[in-house]
């Protein structure tokens, strides 16, 4: 992981700049690891579902594509509802231990899915996974709020995010191989099932050690020199202060903010490529044994899919810090939602499987570099509880996708017959997303310009 840290800001002096790398190096360390890690098992166990449906779950439960896209989404309904609610808990309580309650419930709903006996207690424990795992997400994207000035903030998040490709490129081949594993060493326990006993473990060890290791706010960082503690602070208070004062968002004018929502919106199409690509990829590339004549063993499809994430990591980490060096935040949203919006539904008309997987990994470089860009766009006029509320709101509303994304691909692959239709929409959804982008352009107008909310 690189350590590099944003160039000096002109009429620093040349000890402020070596404190400024110093202190943030230290940052990066010490948090940008463990929060990899956090999302890293986060992200595996909300996804390692699409490994299960064509590894035996879906043939055991006697599951058809629309039943299994809406096993796989229906984890989104507890997840949006108590999303805001539980990032204002985060503010209020404190990351170490808020983000401790998420990791532990959520491992424990992870592994018991391994006991299901039919597709009605799966939907029930997908639907108490996403109550469990609400806020997660946007409560990090706020916790490097307290920790990372703007000029660097896409680069720390493309850091976090980076486990969503890395949950692809080791989580897929992984789950892969304990479903097969599994079969092999159980009699009359399903490798499915042991991948989710597997992979629900960790949740509950990496949250009794956030207790223990993560740190609320700078001020309280023991492991920070006191001349650094003070510099992160006082910079992360001057630029809290600058947002409040130049855009007045508290917590209801955050949620009722037609831009919050408009960025909702843009998050909503991403969100939908990259839980489309994410549910259905394996089943598509199992696909190619019939389309192409071709035969793939569950690991080897677990291999294939990991393929386009190794693209999309590289993607998401170069491209962010090329947003950071630049401060360019709208165009580097959207060219690659346009990009992946053509790309995706082109994949399927290909006539082997070797052009048919460029095209899905630029739809997956595309994913993943919009993804860590996206978030310093609502940064820049939320800050404090009106950001905590506001970016739980946007990450709720956007992951809504993540239902629609796996049924509506489902039910059209159940009612066309091939997975063609579904991935038009999901171009369509990433193409729109790019647009509403560049209407939005990058921050509104400061508070004594634009018309306040009564």
């Amino acid at each position: 992981m690189s350590s590099e840290v944003s160039p000096p800001v002109s009429g620093q002096t040349p000890a402020d700049s070596a404190l400024e790398k110093r202190t943030l190096r230290k940052v990066l360390i010490r948090l940008i690891p463990f929060v990899i890690a956090m999302y890293f098992i986060n992200y595996l166990d909300r996804t390692n579902i699409g490994i299960a449906g064509p590894g035996g779950m879906n043939e055991d439960l006697a599951m058809n594509a629309t039943q299994f896209g809406f096993a796989a989404g229906i984890f989104f309904f507890g997840y949006l509802i108590l999303e805001v609610p539980s990032n204002l808990a985060l503010h209020k309580f404190g990351a170490r231990i808020w983000l401790a309650r998420i990791l532990i419930s959520w491992g424990i709903v992870a592994a018991a899915m391994a006991f299901v006996p039919n597709h009605g207690w799966l939907y029930v424990l997908r639907f108490l996974l996403g109550v469990a795992e609400a806020g997660f997400f946007p409560g990090i994207i706020l916790y490097l709020t307290y920790w990372f000035p703007t000029s660097m903030r896409a680069r720390a998040t493309a850091l976090f995010m980076l486990a969503i490709p890395l949950s692809s490129v080791v989580g897929s081949p992984l789950s892969s191989w304990l479903i097969s594993s599994g079969n092999t060493i159980f009699e009359n326990f399903a490798g499915w099932r042991f991948m989710f006993v597997i992979e629900g473990v960790p949740a509950v060890l990496l949250g009794i050690m956030c207790i223990f290791y993560l740190t609320d706010r700078p001020r309280d960082a023991k492991w920070l020199s006191a001349e650094e503690r003070n510099w992160l602070q006082s910079t992360m208070d001057a630029e809290e202060k600058s947002k409040e004062e130049t855009f007045h968002y508290p917590v209801r004018r955050s949620l009722l903010q037609p831009r919050v929502w408009a960025l909702s919106f843009v998050y909503f199409g991403m969100v939908y490529g990259l839980y489309a690509m994410s549910f259905f990829l394996p089943t598509i590339i199992a696909g190619f044994q019939e389309s192409f004549g071709v035969e793939y063993s569950i690991v080897e499809i677990g291999l294939i899919t990991a393929i386009p994430y190794v693209f999309g990591a590289l993607a998401m980490y170069f491209w962010s810090r090329h947003g950071d060096r630049t401060g360019e935040r709208v165009w580097h949203v959207a060219i690659p939602l346009f990009v992946g919006g053509v790309a995706i539904p082109i994949a399927l008309y290909l006539s082997s499987p070797f052009t048919t997987m460029i095209a899905v990994t630029i739809t997956c470089m595309a994913i993943c570099a919009a993804l860590p860009t996206f978030w310093p766009l609502p940064q820049t006029f939320l800050a404090g509880a009106g950001a905590a509320a506001g970016l739980a709101l946007i990450n709720s509303l956007g992951n809504s996708a993540g239902f629609f994304a796996p049924y509506i691909t489902g039910w059209l692959a159940d009612l066309t017959g091939t997975q063609n239709a579904g991935m038009w929409v999901v171009g369509a959804a990433m193409v729109a997303a790019g647009i509403v982008t560049l209407i939005l352009r990058a921050a509104p107008a400061p508070d004594n310009l634009d018309v306040k909310l009564k």
